[in-house]
């Protein structure tokens, strides 16, 4: 055990494999090195709040500058579709066998922290890059297996913001983000590269190019620990709040020696926008099924990212397709229509792959993209045509208000947070894989309609009695299995809607109580 290094979670035998004391050395040394960077780069996120996005003056030479990220390595030219998900047993393996080009892994929004799937991931994730992982459902008898052709592995850490409550070095938790990618790059990095692939990575909610420069001195400290070429590493970060929209040149050179391109999250950053303008009673939203890829601020988002990343080599990956198939023949096929509707405007603005939730959308997917992407990708596609103003990335969104929006907010809200408190992170709510990012995206825009008095279409007032009305109805609605969790889900849902202040993320206020009945740091 590394001397300040402590471990307070619950454990099995099998943990072992995980916490070796070499792994556990390697994240204590991630942690003594760059916690306290982190630590002062969230707080310059908290000096920032009420600042309205701009594109920063001091850095314009190098967004008008001629250069390039390092060549992408041959295996990750190819990247039509994607397909992500949270870091279970059964579901890694379906990703791996989807027929998608890339699985993203994700220990972030689609994966709820308790310590057991923490573990449980890593060693899922460690039998995958060995080719020998396998799951029994213990309900059906049928047995999952890796098929001989898979997808390439890629892996989301948490982000900043978030610690790790059974992880302690030197008297203080270390950064989620830290343990996922230390314990990870650590046991699988050379095996992937024997494998003919490579510690490939995701980077979430990153606000400033800091942040981002922050990842690539620890992606340098890990390869030098491990002996490693630097830009062995790859990584694409996801554009998924407003202010990185506004340093996405910066956040690219920052990472340029590992940096594999940029994504369109999508739901994030609708949520971003949001509560980074929550105090302007003129940022108002609609309805958040209103909210699409066609509004103007989005647009815009989308675009400037395509032309970013082409102009600097490196991929312009699309956003997320969250729908299920379903069973009812007319629902399914209006289902795949508006997905083949959004991939079809993705794959002709010039982006150069996409999201999928489900891999009965993989096929869908990737049709469209063959058709209108015959080539690996479309880096060579500048965009020049695109001119994005700092007026079109905060153009307020357009639509109505209504009854029927607020309670579905509310429902969806409250029924993710439940599942996420019992350790649950990908929930299917509505014909909708929801993660993390759909239910802020609820929980924000209530508290925003609240905070401003916003009026229904209606004409009625939004008020706090009113949410905690409605809670309380869709409480009343909902099934109650043994072992529920829903009234302390309503309960905090409640709380942070009505609150003064916008808390800044959800997933913090409900992370006390989660893992209750393990052993755990308050």
């Amino acid at each position: 055990m590394s001397a300040g290094l402590e471990i307070h979670g619950a454990g099995t035998a099998a943990h072992g494999r995980v916490l070796t004391p070499a792994a556990l050395a390697f994240v204590a040394a991630l942690s003594q090195r760059f916690s306290a960077r982190r630590d002062a780069l969230l707080a310059a996120r908290v000096a920032r709040l009420g600042q309205v996005p701009a594109f920063r003056p001091e850095t314009a030479a190098l967004r008008t500058g001629d250069w390039r990220c390092s060549p992408l390595p041959s295996p990750l030219l190819d990247r039509r579709v994607e397909i992500t998900g949270p870091v279970d047993r059964k579901m890694v393996i379906n990703a791996l066998n989807s027929g998608a080009n890339v699985f993203m892994a994700d220990f972030e929004d689609a994966n709820a922290p308790t310590w057991s799937n923490l573990m449980e991931g890593q060693q899922n994730l460690m039998d995958a890059v060995q080719g020998t992982i396998r799951h029994e459902d213990a309900r059906t008898g049928k047995v999952y297996t890796l098929a001989e052709q898979t997808a390439l592995l890629m892996v989301r850490p948490r982000g900043w913001h978030l610690d790790e409550a059974h992880v302690r070095v030197d008297g203080r938790a270390v950064p989620g983000a830290l343990v996922d990618f230390g314990l990870y790059f650590f046991h699988n990095a050379r095996a992937l590269l024997l494998n003919g692939q490579g510690p490939w990575f995701y980077l979430p909610k990153l606000e400033a190019w800091e942040e981002a420069a922050l990842w690539d001195d620890v992606f340098v400290f890990a390869q030098e620990s491990l002996g490693l070429p630097l830009g062995t590493i790859k990584a694409t970060v996801l554009i998924e709040t407003l202010p990185a929209a506004f340093q996405m040149h910066e956040i690219l050179h920052a990472l340029r020696r590992h940096a594999a391109g940029l994504n369109c999250g999508r739901w994030d950053y609708i949520f971003s926008f949001i509560k980074t303008l929550a105090h302007d009673p003129t940022k108002v939203l609609p309805d958040r099924g209103q909210v699409g890829m066609t509004q103007p601020f989005l647009r815009a988002y989308s675009q400037l990212l395509i032309q970013t990343c082409h102009r600097r080599g490196v991929h312009a990956m699309g956003g997320m397709a969250a729908q299920i198939p379903r069973k009812d023949p007319e629902a399914n096929a209006r289902a795949l229509e508006a997905v083949r509707t959004d991939k079809l405007r993705e794959a002709r603005d010039g982006h150069d792959g996409t999201w999928v939730a489900h891999p009965g959308l993989v096929a869908l997917a990737r049709e469209v993209f063959d058709k209108n992407m015959p080539a690996p990708n479309q880096i060579a596609h500048l965009r020049e045509d695109v001119a994005v103003t700092e007026a079109d990335l905060l153009a307020v969104p357009t639509g109505t208000r209504t009854e029927a929006g607020l309670r579905h907010s509310i429902r969806v809200a409250v029924q993710y947070l439940e599942a996420w408190l019992r350790g649950e992170g990908c929930v299917p709510l509505d014909d909708l894989m929801e993660d993390a990012a759909t239910a802020e995206i609820s929980r924000t825009q209530v508290w925003q309609w609240v905070h401003h008095g916003a009026a229904l279409e209606d004409g009625r007032v939004v008020t706090g009695a009113l949410v905690r009305d409605w809670v309380g109805e869709t409480l009343a609605d909902l099934p109650m299995p043994e072992g529920n969790r829903f009234k302390l889900a309503a309960q905090l849902f409640a709380d942070l809607a009505t609150s003064e202040h916008l808390s800044p993320f959800l997933t913090l206020a409900a992370y006390p109580y989660l893992d209750t009945s393990e052993e755990k740091i308050r």
